[in-house]
């Protein structure tokens, strides 16, 4: 029986430390947003698991030290042992809010709210996100606002490699919300409104894109993909969309000249 107790023991306790080292292991790089929640996950694992161990070590015990006591006794007053136990408590959630406040704050992870007229007026964002029933489009290096930006409706942004990003998530009818969890990015779209993201991917690859509000019938296929690439490739994506882009402006521009004619009742065209 000593001996069964004494393997679960052991066995709670490899596990705790597969639970301790398995994440650090496995600890994501794919963006400073991430890095940053990753970051501060591993801090309060290192304050959970010596009082996870705390605790269910004095349980174990006690049950195994009590054990054939029928009748139990009430625990006798401590003050010195109540108020070490409460200020140990003080220090640790001082511990977990300073800690959590210093990532909550950082720029790269919460997301700061501005409307169309401040968009209209501040500085260029690199991307703009716009949601709508049930899709994505993207407005790259730039915003809808500026004629020269490099458009997607594809479901695929692409982004630049260690280089610093801002994107603005706004909606075009209701509420959704722009999450990508690889890269640690979060932000809920508002008609009206836009909410900035800031971050900086650091590895490239392919990532998921999901709206993570309930926005009607088709928001289990409101997907999409974000497409992290080297700077260059990026460089000449956007050229080359911006070429595209120009070239159906034209194209669009004559065909509208050819259109504005009408034909008058003696049968000659002249301008509208």
């Amino acid at each position: 029986m000593n001996r069964r107790r004494a393997g679960l023991v052991a066995l709670f306790g490899a596990a705790l430390f597969a639970l301790a080292a398995e994440p650090v292991a496995a600890q994501p790089s794919a963006s400073t947003t991430v890095e940053e929640i990753w970051n501060l996950n591993m801090n309060l694992l290192y304050v959970a698991i010596p009082i996870t161990v705390l605790v269910e070590g004095i349980l174990i015990y006690t049950v195994w030290r009590f054990r054939n006591q029928e009748e139990p006794l009430p625990t006798m007053e401590n003050r010195r042992l109540e108020i070490t136990w409460t200020i140990a408590t003080a220090i640790i959630l001082l511990f977990v809010g300073v800690a959590s406040y210093q990532v909550l704050a950082n720029p790269f992870v919460t997301a700061e709210s501005t409307n169309q007229v401040e968009l209209q007026t501040e500085d260029v964002a690199h991307v703009e996100v716009q949601a709508y029933r049930y899709g994505w489009t993207f407005y790259h290096n730039g915003s809808s606002f500026d004629g020269t930006t490099a458009v997607s409706e594809t479901g695929t942004l692409k982004l630049p490699a260690n280089q610093e990003v801002n994107i603005r998530v706004t909606s075009r009818d209701w509420l959704h919300a722009f999450h990508v969890p690889s890269l640690g990015l979060k932000a809920d779209a508002f008609p009206g409104q836009y909410n900035n993201l800031r971050t900086v991917p650091t590895e490239t690859g392919t990532y998921q894109l999901y709206c993570a509000e309930y926005c009607g019938s088709g928001h289990s296929q409101m997907l999409g993909t974000v497409e992290v690439v080297p700077q260059d490739e990026y460089q000449q994506w956007l050229s080359d969309q911006r070429a595209s882009a120009e070239g159906s402006g034209n194209s669009t521009s004559a065909d509208s000249t050819q259109s504005n004619t009408t034909q008058t009742p003696t049968g000659t065209a002249t301008p509208a």
